[in-house]
């Protein structure tokens, strides 16, 4: 970072902070500046190679809800993070509206703040909103206009892994403009396709235009379903290059 200077200027200080070890988990809530609705809590898997090896990327696919949050934990996070952070906006004069993420880790101490975002997490959103029963319109009206009040949001009982198709060579160089097959073969209802960085040409076709290229999501009841339901879908895509983690949410197996 300093010597080679592979981030140019950012890499000309660092700040050392405290290492916190355990499990990694994105919680998303909706608010109004006063209330919160809770999203289900997802896990993504920063980098690009199964097993957690290699370097990391924007993400490379999640699975939602992350089973080792608990209800226990989860009303800690409540509790403890989200309603205190947004109390403490308002009481600043400056009420935030909208989606406040919050990047925890969870420690032998308990749930700690890796980082704030105020916008849906890419690719946790994947494996999120196919969850929601509620109208999401609605919810986001409400939202916008402050009156959350005693809304209930629905969330399905069931499962989503989302995976992300990647450009060969992804994080570090490569090709823009390959085609994409297969598109047309996905016709699961439990199966989304997202597109991410997708362009079309002058035909029609749709080529690759990004590192991170589409991303896959699977519902089901249970988990494998979820995963079987991603991986199928996935098996009828192709574009030269294509690059995928085959171990999405194999961290949730010891729990289910």
């Amino acid at each position: 970072m300093m010597q080679a200077r592979e981030f140019g200027d950012a890499g000309n200080r660092v700040v050392i902070e405290e290492f916190m070890a355990g499990q990694e988990v994105s919680v998303l809530c909706l608010t109004d500046g006063k209330t919160i609705c809770v999203l289900p809590p997802a896990q993504d898997h920063k980098t690009v190679f199964d097993n957690d090896e290699g370097p990391n990327t924007g993400g490379m696919g999640a699975y939602a809800p992350a089973p080792f949050m608990n209800a226990e934990l989860l009303q800690r996070v409540e509790k403890e993070i989200l309603r205190p952070t947004i109390a403490a906006m308002a009481k600043e004069n400056a009420p935030y509206r909208g989606v406040l993420y919050a990047g925890l880790m969870i420690t032998p101490d308990g749930p700690k703040v890796v980082e704030f975002n105020c916008r849906f997490g890419d690719p946790e959103t994947q494996a999120i909103l196919p969850l929601i029963e509620s109208d999401l319109a609605e919810a986001m009206w409400r939202v916008a206009n402050g009156d959350l009040g005693n809304y209930e949001l629905k969330i399905a009982p069931r499962w989503a892994v989302s995976v992300v198709l990647a450009s060969g060579g992804y994080p570090g160089n490569f090709v823009k403009g390959v085609l994409i097959n297969g598109l047309d073969r996905v016709h699961d209802r439990d199966a989304l396709v997202f597109h991410a960085g997708t362009v079309l040409d002058h035909n029609g076709n749709f080529l690759t235009n990004s590192g991170r290229v589409l991303a896959v999501t699977g519902v089901g009841d249970g988990f494998l379903e979820a995963y079987e339901k991603a991986y199928c879908a996935i098996g009828k895509i192709q574009f030269e290059g294509m690059h995928y983690r085959r171990d999405i949410g194999m961290k949730a197996m010891r729990y289910v």
